[in-house]
């Protein structure tokens, strides 16, 4: 069972005790587990959605050359937004509006993410809400292309 819950750990970046509580819940079947890994997450990130976000980072990112994308991404504290996963973020998102050109965050929030069309942009930025237990959100972007 530990090595289940590792395994559940490493897919979710949830806790250990919250992937036990999950093992235990699905009686050891990995896909549901990490279900209400999910689940549970996704309402973490609801009740942080109206939480202060005071610090977070800019993004570029240019494709071949011919589209840019600045992209402004908050989180509420410094310790996260010098973090990798933050930071890996914040590149897929940008990614996604040189790929998407959506017109504006809320229409970002609502595409289908680019590589995983079963997941939306809004969940995927919930799943990493989850992760950290902090407020995450895409204050803005704009996006250029010769």
């Amino acid at each position: 069972m530990t090595e289940k819950i590792q395994k559940l750990r490493e897919a979710t970046g949830a806790g250990v005790m919250d992937c036990k509580r999950a093992m235990e819940e699905s009686g050891g079947d990995m896909e549901k587990a990490a279900a209400i890994i999910r689940e549970k997450g996704l309402a973490k990130a609801e009740k942080k959605s109206e939480r202060s976000t005071g610090a977070g980072l800019l993004k570029t990112y240019i494709h071949n050359g011919r589209v840019g994308v600045l992209l402004e991404l908050h989180c509420e504290t410094d310790f996260v937004s010098r973090s990798e996963d933050f930071d890996n973020l914040a590149r897929e998102l940008a990614m996604q509006v040189a790929a998407m050109n959506p017109e504006n965050v809320e229409e970002l929030l609502k595409q289908a993410y680019i590589k995983d069309e079963s997941t939306d942009i809004d969940s995927l930025i919930k799943s990493v809400i989850a992760k950290f237990g902090e407020n995450i959100k895409v204050e803005k972007f704009c996006r250029y292309e010769i």
